[in-house]
């Protein structure tokens, strides 16, 4: 949880859902007070998975949803990273979550679901019409980059599947493909073969 972490958010990471409800009770209790990295006690609970305690506190009035921590990690962020489906649900049912919010390296919650080839967390966010679905990242990286680059066959053809996905969209000139085949993914490269450009688009 980190240095400087209060019993609440303690509590909020390890799932202790009783616990959180306790002092959530007290008037002396801050629920969004962050520890010495800039994690709330949502962002510990969304990182971490726990469902119940993320509820609890997306209820209260006074705990911001979208709040980064100092390396501009959001609980969405964290969620989304971590392929915590029912943690990102939650999230995204509050206006105030900023779908798109990167993280440290520019990496948004869609490129950190493409880059750990979690299904069911990009299905989620690729349903929204707020989300940019070719947005970079790493050194320049979409999420259609980053999940060809670790071979996530599934999250490659979900976004091949939309309209709006560049397949041949490349920075310093490295596209899908590229990665593709620097890690030797076959199942990945023979979906995005076909697909290859012969004039590269580098904007």
């Amino acid at each position: 949880m980190g240095a400087g972490s209060t019993p609440l958010a303690w509590a909020a990471g390890s799932g202790h859902e009783e616990v959180v409800e306790m002092l959530l009770g007290r008037d002396d209790i801050n629920p969004d007070k962050p520890n010495g990295n800039g994690q709330t006690p949502l962002c510990c609970a969304a990182r971490k998975g726990h469902e119940g305690v993320v509820k609890m506190l997306l209820r209260r009035d006074d705990v911001n949803p979208d709040v980064p921590n100092i390396h501009g990690r959001t609980p969405l962020w964290y969620a989304a990273l971590n392929g915590h489906v029912g943690v990102v649900k939650a999230l995204l049912g509050h206006v105030e979550v900023n779908p798109n919010k990167a993280g440290e390296y520019g990496l948004t919650p869609l490129g950190g679901a493409a880059k750990h080839g979690h299904e069911g967390v990009a299905k989620i966010l690729l349903s929204r019409g707020d989300i940019n679905p070719n947005e970079p990242g790493w050194f320049g990286q979409t999420p259609l980059c980053c999940a060809a680059e670790n071979g996530h066959e599934g999250v490659v053809k979900m976004l091949l599947g939309r309209d709006d996905v560049d397949p041949n969209k490349a920075a310093y000139g490295l596209t899908p493909l590229y990665y593709a085949t620097k890690c030797g993914h076959a199942g990945v490269i023979a979906l995005l073969k076909p697909l290859e450009s012969t004039t590269l688009n580098t904007s």
